[in-house]
């Protein structure tokens, strides 16, 4: 293993952190006796066309430094190499970093367990989602795109249309003023999904989330029980329900009770794909384009300098079956 790692950053994210992260992130690397480069990108292209040559050059370890956004780009760079990928979150969701229990606007700290991790480990397997279909110039169209979170599509995704048109700043805020906004004219859309063992399952439905990850948005735990290491995807189907019932339910996302709700079921599987009409998918909070798509699980594809297991696996037996 090379002892040079490179962090790769956001200037931007959490409305400017992201600059000031890079440098305690980078003392702790040092600390533990590793050389730091730096790579930051023009714009999204640029930023993961750096990111590959220094996957491709053998840098030691990946360092995302950012939000989920600088995530994604990421693991379009690391999945599959078997070099190993660590988080310094310091954007506004961070729900890759919250999903493995990394440590959330502490940069210091994040660079300390991710150094340790590569010292003792090299880093561990994780599961990732594969995205492929889309219509052309997408993101997903041609060779696929990679996620570690949620692929979101229906109310949430047409939220996340909503608030990138708002002319206002990313965040939490803006979010909210899409969900409210979204509530007043949203109506269930039919859905055509396609579970692995070839099952055919067409509903209404309010939103279907596909879960490698447990949590989009900020730690809304639309798919809390997702595992990142089963070798599954959680397929999360909220479905048609009313505003008046969406209001209710809705809340409940953030502690992942909406799971109870009569109208949610959860399918586990190795692949799903989506059709619905006027819908987009959005993956780690990007957007891929419209449906149809067709995600898979990818078991092993990424090496991530992360504490344990015993953080990532459920303590019940684990089903495949919907529920």
């Amino acid at each position: 293993m090379t002892s040079e790692i490179t962090l790769f950053v956001n200037p931007t994210a959490g409305r400017g952190r992201g600059a000031h992260a890079a440098r305690p992130a980078a003392r702790a690397f040092r600390d533990a006796g590793f050389s730091v480069r730096t790579v930051v990108g023009h714009d999204p292209d640029d930023a993961l066309r750096r990111a590959r040559e220094a996957v491709e050059g053998g840098t030691g370890a990946l360092v995302a430094v950012g939000g989920d956004g600088m995530v994604s780009l990421a693991l379009q760079a690391v999945a599959g190499t078997g070099t190993p990928l660590g988080v310094v979150a310091e954007g506004t969701g961070n729900d890759f970093a919250r999903s493995l229990g990394l440590p959330l606007r502490d940069p210091a700290a994040a660079g300390r367990v991710a150094a340790e991790a590569l010292t003792a480990t090299g880093g561990r397997p994780l599961d990732l989602g594969r995205v492929d279909g889309g219509a052309p110039g997408t993101r997903a169209q041609g060779g696929g795109r990679w996620f570690g979170t949620v692929l979101a599509s229906g109310f949430d995704s047409r939220v996340n249309d909503r608030g990138n048109r708002m002319r206002l700043p990313a965040g939490r805020f803006t979010y909210d003023l899409a969900i409210l906004a979204e509530l007043a004219t949203f109506r269930p859309v039919p859905y055509r999904l396609v579970l692995d063992d070839g099952a055919v399952l067409e509903t209404e439905a309010t939103l279907v989330a596909v879960g490698n990850g447990t949590s989009y948005g900020g730690g809304m735990r639309i798919c809390a029980d997702a595992v990142m290491d089963d070798g599954l995807l959680d397929v999360t189907v909220v479905g048609d329900c009313g505003r008046a019932e969406l209001i209710k339910v809705f809340p409940r996302v953030y502690k992942g009770t909406h799971l109870d709700h009569p109208k949610v079921t959860v399918h586990r599987v190795r692949s799903v794909s989506l059709d619905a009409p006027d819908t987009t998918g959005y993956a780690d909070g990007e957007p891929l384009g419209p449906l149809p798509l067709t995600a898979r699980c990818v078991p092993g594809a990424l090496k991530v300098l992360a504490p344990g297991p015993d953080g990532l696996r459920s303590e019940a037996p684990r089903s495949q079956a919907g529920r």
